[in-house]
């Protein structure tokens, strides 16, 4: 067990301490990033939507045209034996999927008796700390390289992880990326703006993975009647915003303060999103913690 990944793991049946955890290295996910995965928030040990995240895992195997190794209730069963094994109330579960370990290296597929590869494990779930979501956190915009199916939540992450240390090499929390001149999501979130207190949220296309947290946000801004279009957000309309946030289960709903060294707004977090902030912790704790 690590600070950062709990005993026992699970890997392709079994449950086994971390540290016996092991794939062959011609597994199709170190050799091409060849696999899905998944991440489910657990709140006082109660997987938060897990059919839904389940449902997102089967759709992402079933565009790359991989077969599922569990049943649904098979799944389920995994992810609760590590929520219970874990020392955290609060978690994160990992599963990964990859297609399996052949014999030599070969684009294609392997043969259908080559069995897929799944895994998966408990972390602590750790949000920002209340100083940072005081003040906010800077951002930069980078071009959006990545492939056309953004929408399928894969492995093959070094677009992402190259634009996220662009980001940290500058000192700043995420990259939001620009496409054809608009803005489709950050590296490891989901982006919303606001302007004059209109809530603005992309639409979900190929090319952006839109979050289980993505979801919500739009659920709780229709429930409290927060002004709100789903559509294509312009770079221009990005950098005139009064508001910029990035969401996703860890940051929840943190206030991008800063964008290419420019202030949002008035660069301080802003009142849509403070008031967003909370109706995400009245429904954490009145819904995530109760199942």
């Amino acid at each position: 067990m690590t600070p950062y990944v709990a005993d026992p793991v699970y890997l392709n049946g079994d449950f086994l301490p971390l540290a016996d955890a092991g794939i062959s290295p011609l597994d199709r996910g170190f050799l091409y990033g060849d696999g899905v995965y998944e991440v489910i928030p657990v709140y006082s040990r109660r997987a938060f939507r897990i059919d839904e995240h389940l449902a997102r895992l089967q759709a992402t195997l079933a565009g790359i045209q991989l077969s599922n190794p569990l049943a649904t209730d098979d799944w389920k069963a995994v992810i609760a034996k590590l929520i219970e094994a874990a020392p955290w109330d609060d978690q994160s579960i990992y599963l990964q999927v990859t297609r399996g370990a052949d014999n030599k290296r070969d684009h294609a597929f392997p043969p259908a008796s080559v069995p897929p590869t799944a895994f998966a494990f408990a972390s602590p779930l750790v949000t920002t700390p209340a100083d940072v979501r005081a003040r906010g956190v800077a951002a930069i915009t980078v071009p959006d390289l990545r492939w056309r199916r953004c929408d399928l939540k894969v492995i093959s992450l070094l677009a992402n992880v190259l634009a996220r240390q662009q980001a940290v090499d500058q000192g700043c929390a995420e990259a939001l990326l620009i496409r054809d001149g608009f803005m489709k999501e950050g590296a490891a979130s989901n982006i919303f703006i606001v302007k004059d207190g209109l809530l603005i949220a992309p639409p979900k296309t190929q090319l952006m993975l839109p979050g289980i947290t993505y979801d919500v946000i739009l659920e709780l801004a229709q429930q409290h009647q927060q002004p709100l279009e789903v559509r294509e957000i312009s770079e221009t309309e990005l950098r005139a915003a009064d508001e910029v946030w990035m969401t996703s289960s860890t940051k929840e709903v943190l206030a991008i303060t800063t964008l290419d060294g420019e202030a949002v707004g008035n660069g301080k977090p802003g009142p849509v999103g403070e008031r967003m902030w909370q109706w995400y912790q009245d429904f954490k704790n009145t819904v995530m913690r109760k199942g």
